[in-house]
């Protein structure tokens, strides 16, 4: 279980609102590779430090990446983000950076629902 302190329903309207302004676009400082989905998103505890020096397991992201997935290098690109199971490792496999960022903003925008519904549900009772 994730030890981030953050609100899961704030760190995914952030990263909505930046794969939306364009946050995934290439970087004046890397120009020659692509922005790595949640790695390279300020949501990642990680975010600018080649050292890594944050466990995955603190982020709150590897809530949604499946438990035999949870122990990868990199867990948050095993995160189903299609309704087929389809992942972010799937996609820099065999997709396109369009692809793979409308994929993300379809599930993030459907994870947002999902909790804003039940939170609602929660604050009624």
């Amino acid at each position: 279980m994730a030890e981030d302190a953050r609100d899961i329903l704030e760190v995914l309207r952030f990263e909505l609102s930046f794969l939306e302004d364009g946050g995934y676009g290439r970087s004046p400082h890397t120009p020659w590779r692509p922005p790595a989905i949640f790695e390279d998103s300020p949501a990642c505890p990680n975010f600018c430090d080649p050292a890594r020096p944050h466990a995955c397991d603190h982020c709150l992201l590897v809530n949604f990446v499946p438990e035999s997935r949870r122990s990868e290098s990199i867990p948050c690109r095993f995160i189903p983000i299609t309704e087929q199971g389809q992942t972010v490792d799937d996609f820099y496999r065999t997709g396109t950076q369009v692809e793979m960022e409308e994929a993300l903003a379809r599930w993030l925008r459907t994870q947002i629902q999902k909790i804003e519904q039940e939170r609602a549900v929660t604050a009624s009772k």
